[in-house]
């Protein structure tokens, strides 16, 4: 087949690339660049393996020219990450879900009905939670005053109890508690009602926390992995929020390279937009992720600093049935494994906000 892979210079698009040409695909790739991902630098050594047009997915003539043919189309351009504050929104609105729009647009005009989206288990917001006396319940917004007296598990909201966090599924209620993780729910809104109009089909592939080569550095717009890595190889502490507890599931970008080619080589259903969780199914805490990069790079150990930023979750772990059923993908890379690994694997050039 001949891949369409927006986003295709960027972290997890570069692998997604490399995985689908050892495949045997063709593929081109399409990348504005931004500079919260790439600095100044112009485009990444790895793009000249490949065909590669710099460019943005909101310009509908330059998508007119680059489509015909496509078979398919990996939808990996996005701004990502926590960002800097709400002065982000614009360009988050802008770039995931007016860029999603045209990239929709183009695709509808040139035939093309197949899409495998970049996704995020942010569009969840806290994950699953079970009371004692209540069973399973939606924990509500943690309060500041609870978080400053170092109370970070959120309480049932019937009794107060403390909860005990499960896996998350796909069916699982949609709660987006920061922009990115608006603009990500809006990119699935989006490609769904594609879907039913045209008939196309869509994964919508939920990555939850994903680390490895390429990631950008000492950036707000990077993953937990890079900016704990950026501050070991400073020879500062990495800074660990809260008390260390949050769980989380980490997943090496060469497995989810390979959930991308499975997708592309399954039909999710005409008309319809499919989530699968894209997860190691091996949970960790933050706390586990800091102390096991630190001794990897022989550095000092994490400074535990409590507090939170506004919109963090406590818990969001994956349940990984449906992408192996559906997919048959599980992670190859253990956590002990991958993050050693990543303690020495490239990262980007430096890349900072403003």
């Amino acid at each position: 087949m001949r891949i369409l892979i927006t986003g295709g210079a960027g972290f997890i698009g570069s692998h997604v690339a490399d995985r689908l040409a050892a495949d045997g695909h063709d593929v081109v790739l399409l990348d504005a660049l931004l500079p919260q991902a790439h600095g100044a630098g112009g485009a990444p050594a790895w793009t000249l393996d490949h065909e590669f047009v710099e460019g943005d997915v909101r310009d509908a003539d330059l998508l007119a020219t680059l489509l015909p043919g496509v078979d398919a189309v990996c939808h990996q351009a996005a701004m990502v990450g926590h960002g800097v504050d709400p002065s982000d929104a614009p360009l988050y609105a802008t770039h995931n879900d007016y860029g999603t729009a045209v990239l929709l647009a183009a695709m509808h005009a040139a035939g093309i009905g197949r899409l495998v989206l970049a996704g995020s288990m942010v569009v969840y917001g806290e994950g699953r939670y079970t009371c004692a006396e209540h069973g399973v319940v939606r924990s509500g917004q943690r309060r500041a005053v609870d978080i400053e007296a170092g109370r970070f598990e959120p309480p049932c909201p019937v009794c107060g109890m403390p909860l005990a966090s499960s896996l998350v599924g796909e069916d699982a209620p949609l709660d987006p508690r920061s922009t990115y993780a608006a603009t990500k729910l809006a990119q699935e809104h989006l490609a769904a009602a594609w879907a039913r109009q045209t008939g196309g089909s869509v994964w919508s592939m939920r990555y939850h926390n994903v680390y490895g080569a390429r990631m950008p550095r000492d950036t707000p717009y990077a993953g937990v992995a890079s900016i704990f890595r950026s501050a070991l190889e400073r020879g500062e502490a990495p800074r660990v929020m809260e008390d260390g507890g949050q769980r989380r599931d980490f997943v090496h970008v060469s497995d989810i390279a390979r959930a991308n080619a499975l997708a592309l080589a399954a039909n999710a259903g005409d008309g319809e937009l499919v989530p699968v969780n894209v997860c190691s199914g091996e949970p960790h805490t933050i706390g586990d992720l800091a102390a096991t990069l630190a001794e990897a790079i022989d550095g000092p150990a994490p400074a535990v600093v409590g507090g939170a930023r506004a919109g963090d979750v406590r818990h969001v772990v994956a349940d990984p049935a449906r992408a192996r059923e559906l997919l048959g993908f599980h992670a190859a890379v253990r956590f002990a494994d991958g993050v050693r690994a990543f303690a020495s694997e490239p990262l980007r050039s430096s890349v900072r906000a403003g």
